[in-house]
């Protein structure tokens, strides 16, 4: 039975506009409310449709009397900001995240009205680090606990929704752990990170990247909000892709930087405004990250459209390459030709610098 009154937060970003919207043109769904603390642009504004716009912060608890008036039933939360910048700064950001979805739930908590809350959330949850298994199923943990940011505040995020539905279980609770989003519409920290024509990356590592096009992603979070399915699972396209072979598909060049030099990219890049990528995202480039999608296809009833070789290829339409991609795996190969030369050519020098083992007689005189 689908919902009478949905409530989705974070409705001024494209994914969460997008969903009201979809959401807005079921005729069987009554109400659909959108609440973030900007307006939407004039373009998500547009697509909205008849879904009606609130604008209040989900850090007050005022948002608990927008639920209680309208009589929610389903609360889709999707304002998590995931970059320190899109938030003012990271205690902004982690008030938004952790302190807001407090709020929330708290709010929920209260409302009789509420039988089904959705959280968009991550697979940042699990890390990235070299003990990683090949593929995290929703049954793992994070090898290494994430130390802060974006996947941290994804944590405290998910341990809250479950403490909330052992308080209240009634309510149906869906936590989506999405892959990397990408597509022609959407912005994400790594369609930012691939824009840039000289892409930085770890020298001697080439991380495994999962993608999710954003159209499956969409599809994924409606049929969640209006479906009947509860509990948690991962979300991403079929098939995996090294971190090279996307940035030479793209038309970029890749930069290996030693690891120790990847903070000050990170810092330059963040100060001149090119991506805002934090240290937990720069161990995501070294690792990569890979999940199991078998209960997104049988339990959860959804096979993504996009493979992500296919989510990388439509979004390469909408980026002009800075280079010929051919051109790209010239320079690349004969960049990493040119890195083995070095170490070769290092490993020599020490060969060469290392004292010669002693001859059989020296041997025996020292013996004796």
């Amino acid at each position: 039975m689908p919902p009478a009154v949905v409530l989705v937060t974070g409705v001024s970003r494209w994914l969460g506009g997008a969903l009201a919207a979809e959401l807005a043109s079921d005729p069987r769904i009554e109400r659909v409310i959108g609440v973030d603390t900007v307006p939407p642009s004039p373009a998500v504004l547009r697509r909205l449709g008849r879904t009606e716009f609130v604008r209040a912060d989900i850090r007050n608890p005022l948002i608990g009397k927008v639920i209680a008036a309208a009589s929610v039933d389903t609360v889709v939360h999707m304002n998590i900001s995931s970059t320190p910048a899109g938030s003012g700064g990271r205690v902004p950001m982690k008030e938004l995240n952790v302190i807001g979805t407090m709020q929330l739930l708290a709010a929920c908590q209260r409302a009789s009205s509420v039988r089904r809350f959705v959280l968009k959330s991550t697979s940042a949850v699990y890390g990235a680090s070299s003990r990683d298994p090949a593929v995290f199923t929703e049954a793992m943990q994070a090898r290494q606990v994430p130390a802060g940011g974006f996947a941290r505040d994804s944590v405290d995020i998910e341990g809250y929704v479950r403490s909330f539905g052992r308080r209240r279980p009634d309510v149906d609770v869906a936590v989506l752990r999405f892959t990397n989003f990408i597509g022609p519409r959407i912005d994400s920290l790594l369609t930012g990170f691939l824009r840039m024509p000289l892409v930085p990356t770890a020298l001697g590592y080439d991380a495994r990247v999962q993608l999710l096009h954003e159209d499956d992603a969409l599809a994924v979070l409606t049929r969640a909000t209006t479906g009947e399915f509860a509990g948690t699972v991962n979300v991403g396209g079929e098939g995996t892709l090294l971190l090279s072979q996307a940035i030479r598909r793209l038309g970029r060049l890749e930069v290996p930087v030693p690891t120790p030099a990847l903070g000050s990219v990170g810092r330059l890049s963040r100060r001149f405004g090119f991506v805002d990528y934090s240290p937990e995202q720069m161990r995501f480039l070294n690792f990569g990250r890979v999940v199991d999608t078998t209960v997104l296809r049988r339990d959860f009833g959804y096979t993504p459209r996009y493979s992500t070789a296919a989510a990388l290829a439509d979004y390469a339409r909408t980026v002009p390459p800075v280079l010929d991609p051919a051109v790209v795996r010239a320079a690349g190969g004969g960049l990493r030709a040119l890195l083995g030369r070095i170490g070769d050519t290092a490993s020599a020098v020490e060969h060469r610098l290392r004292p010669a083992p002693p001859s059989p007689a020296l041997r025996a005189v020292r013996d004796a």
